[in-house]
């Protein structure tokens, strides 16, 4: 017989805030890029300086892909307590009964 083994909170995903802030500091550190690329070409004698301006032109795209994709490593499913504790159907109402509140 398989042992079903209880849910831990370390299977747990990350809270909204803490997501947010992973990839706020993603994308904060992808445009210090951009800036960075801007400076260089203003920097770059010639024509070289037309590859830090293509980097800083696509560098937004890219800095938001990168910012969302959500890295979950190591991460177990969650699962819902509807599905760990089975659900009683509530008990059939008498005839004429009106229905409560909540039902």
């Amino acid at each position: 017989m398989k042992k079903s083994s209880a849910p831990s909170i370390t299977s747990l995903p990350l809270s909204p805030d803490e997501e947010r802030r992973h990839r706020m500091i993603k994308y904060s550190v992808a445009m210090g890029v951009r800036v960075l690329c801007l400076i260089a070409a203003v920097i770059v004698p010639g024509w070289w300086a037309a590859i830090p301006l293509v980097l800083a032109i696509f560098l937004p795209y890219f800095a938001v892909v990168i910012a969302n994709v959500s890295v979950e490593q190591g991460r177990v499913d969650v699962q819902r307590p509807g599905s760990i504790v089975p659900v009683a159907p509530p008990p059939p109402r008498a005839p004429g009964e009106e229905p409560r509140e909540g039902q």
